[in-house]
């Protein structure tokens, strides 16, 4: 990723729900190190949202799910120079149990309640909370 950025550009990220909870990666990439965030990424040119929304589901952790449903868009600027707006969904978790597929960006993954959600948050996640969404009552 070039920094800083020259424009804006677009993620997404989807919260899964399953029995209550939803599923955050714990990242190890140099962007990010560290913190917890939902699957998601960038989007590639010609993709709609929720198609880039499921192919990082499944290169990230093979997660499978349905239902899914378009939240709100968060505005992300770090202070490292980069500028997202990133397009949150929720989904209701369908197959798979979370795997370390991207092994070079990620630690682990877990499902946490989203009243004990994990510290510190990436910065889309931590965004996307304080809109004060829940996405396990959407």
């Amino acid at each position: 990723m070039k920094l800083p950025m020259e424009y804006p550009g677009v993620g997404v990220d989807v919260y899964i729900r399953k029995n209550g909870k939803v599923l955050l990666g714990l990242r190890k990439s140099s962007y990010g190190a560290g913190e917890w965030c939902a699957p998601g990424g960038k989007m590639e040119l010609k993709e709609s949202p929720e198609e880039a929304v499921v192919r990082e589901a499944e290169e990230e952790c093979g997660v499978g799910f349905k239902n899914l449903r378009f939240i709100n868009i968060t505005n992300d600027i770090h202070d490292i120079g980069t500028h997202f707006l990133t397009v949150n969904f929720a989904a209701d978790w369908e197959r798979g149990e979370p795997q370390l597929k991207e092994p070079d960006k990620f630690e682990k993954w877990e499902w946490f309640s989203w009243d004990t959600l994990p510290e510190p948050l990436f910065l889309s996640t931590r965004n996307f909370v304080q809109t004060g969404y829940n996405p396990l009552t959407i």
